[in-house]
């Protein structure tokens, strides 16, 4: 069973869909998940969805702010701190929920969001597992000092801080994806990025749009969710591409910040590349929402 459902964040209205087993007659584990960069719903991330519905989890997948059937403006506009927001708001949403058992909270995320649960998994408490496929710690490792200090600083700005104030960098808008980087340059620039949009994003009910804006406010410290690695207590699963195109994604930052979870943690490498477990239906696609799904439900 999928319902519509929608709830506040950050003053607009977030939408999505909740996933729920037919033969639901106890409360759920609840898994909570949106799209990686740019991306809708509707691009396979709702099969995955479907895929931990199937094993019995109910499962709370949603639309970032300005993008899809969310609300915000300017639309297509990705800061991260305010996807972040989205999130923890999510859980609080989620929690209140009839069907779902609010000790038992898992996130999950894609690429960009892959870090972003690992930074969210940090701060809020009510999280017991995340799972991150594909995950952007950043291209290179990171050099700030993963303090407690720093932590609390991240957090601050996290919670409390104005996370739409001035802008240090902004890139766009300009197309997410383009075939022809000298003549029309893209967000994400590896051909494997152009593929896998055109086809996913330019099917029906998608939603998805080609073109999307880059912002990343100047705070006291950067968006590294590496400098929240140390803090995480959830049960961590990393699913990590070895041949990952995505400059961001780098292989060698993802396992600096696996080294520094403290808490039980899984690493699972992955071929295909990063888009290679986003192609429905594969073999790829099996194996990782298969792992995904074990990890899932031995901890929740």
């Amino acid at each position: 069973m999928i319902k519509e459902v929608e709830f506040p964040s950050e003053g607009v209205t977030l939408r999505g869909l909740l996933f729920l087993p037919e033969s639901q007659t106890k409360r759920l584990p609840v898994v909570i998940m949106a799209h990686g960069f740019s991306a809708t719903v509707m691009m396979v991330a709702d099969k995955f969805a479907a895929a931990f519905c199937q094993a019995g989890l109910a499962v709370l997948l949603y639309d970032h702010r300005n993008f899809g059937r969310s609300e915000g403006e300017p639309r297509q506009e990705i800061n991260p701190w305010i996807q972040c927001r989205g999130y923890r708001d999510a859980v609080k949403f989620a929690e209140k929920l009839d069907e779902v058992d609010p000790e038992r909270i898992a996130l999950w995320g894609d690429s960009y969001t892959g870090g972003q649960v690992v930074v969210v998994g940090a701060i809020e408490p009510r999280v017991k597992v995340i799972v991150a496929q594909c995950p952007v710690f950043g291209a290179e490792p990171l050099e700030i000092d993963p303090s407690r200090e720093n932590f609390d600083i991240f957090k601050e700005i996290l919670t409390r801080g104005d996370v739409q104030g001035s802008i240090e960098t902004t890139t766009g808008p300009m197309p997410v994806v383009s075939s022809d980087q000298a003549g029309t340059p893209s967000l994400l620039k590896p051909i494997q990025a152009f593929r896998w949009f055109i086809d996913y994003g330019g099917r029906a009910g998608t939603r998805w749009i080609n073109y999307a804006t880059r912002v990343l406010p100047e705070m006291p410290l950067p968006f590294r969710p590496t400098l929240c690695a140390p803090f995480v207590r959830a049960h961590t699963l990393l699913m990590v591409a070895p041949e990952d195109e995505m400059l961001h994604a780098n292989y060698s930052v993802a396992r600096q910040a696996y080294e520094l979870i403290p808490g039980p943690k899984q690493w699972y490498d992955i071929a295909g590349g990063h888009f290679g477990l986003l192609y429905y239906p594969s073999e790829l696609f099996d194996e990782a929402s298969r792992v995904q799904t074990e990890f899932l439900t031995k901890w929740l």
